[in-house]
């Protein structure tokens, strides 16, 4: 039987952002493992559902199979679809908002690219390197400071927090120092310590590059990111 909900999904901090979510949720879902080394996300089949051909995405098979891709956009849908990690209000339901948007265009492009030049690029071009990761260094600076008087995001735990610990609980990967950092530190220990998370950081399979850095299973990644550069 199919369950409402499919993800189309890979291990990667976007494709956890929707697994962490939907089991914080307690939705019920059916996982679609999209190769990525193989391009199937550029596949036909795929592009239907994301026309833009990246994961993660969903189909929302309650909603006459409603496809949603974008992964903030698919944790405001669900969120607001179970009617949690959301506040109803407009200006609760804003500050979540506005640290969803603070991830989609800061932390995760200047984490990517951190290691599209520190890890995937086949020539070290270090101001490149030191941009990205000063970058994402004074993001984090930026969460660290909020959350010195904040046990979370935006109030309650939200998919504010879900969107920027994707990201940042990888920093070991991206090269990004969080030396002094105490309350992110903090943060990124409390919500990792979540069940729900450390089932959602499984999805679709486990895969840990926040630490394993050196090993076999990071040179297959990097080997893979970077075949999907070259396409």
């Amino acid at each position: 039987m199919t369950a409402p909900i499919t993800l189309y999904t890979a291990a990667t901090p976007n494709g956890w952002k929707a697994s962490i979510v939907l089991e914080e949720l307690g939705l019920a879902y059916d996982t679609v493992p999209v190769n990525m080394q193989k391009m199937e996300q550029k596949e036909p089949w795929f592009l239907k559902i994301n026309p833009n051909g990246r994961i993660p995405a969903i189909v929302d098979h309650e909603a006459s199979d409603f496809p949603v891709f974008e992964s903030g956009a698919i944790m405001i849908y669900l969120a607001e679809k179970a009617g949690a990690l959301m506040p109803a209000g407009a200006k609760g339901r804003s500050r979540v908002i506005q640290w969803l948007m603070f991830q989609m265009g800061g932390v995760g492009p200047m984490m990517g690219q951190a290691n599209v030049f520190g890890r995937y690029w086949h020539e070290v071009y270090q101001p490149a390197i030191d941009r990205y990761r000063n970058e994402s260094r004074r993001l984090f600076e930026v969460l660290d400071g909020h959350l010195k008087d904040n046990e979370y995001l935006a109030g309650d735990y939200s998919i504010a927090d879900i969107a920027n610990f994707s990201w940042v609980r990888i920093h070991p990967w991206s090269g990004v120092n969080v030396e002094g950092l105490d309350h992110l530190l903090r943060w990124l220990a409390a919500i990792e310590a979540r069940e729900a998370v450390q089932r959602g950081l499984k999805v679709p399979a486990a895969r840990d590059i926040a630490k394993d850095t050196d090993g076999d299973a990071a040179k297959k990644a990097v080997e893979g990111a970077r075949s999907i550069l070259q396409r």
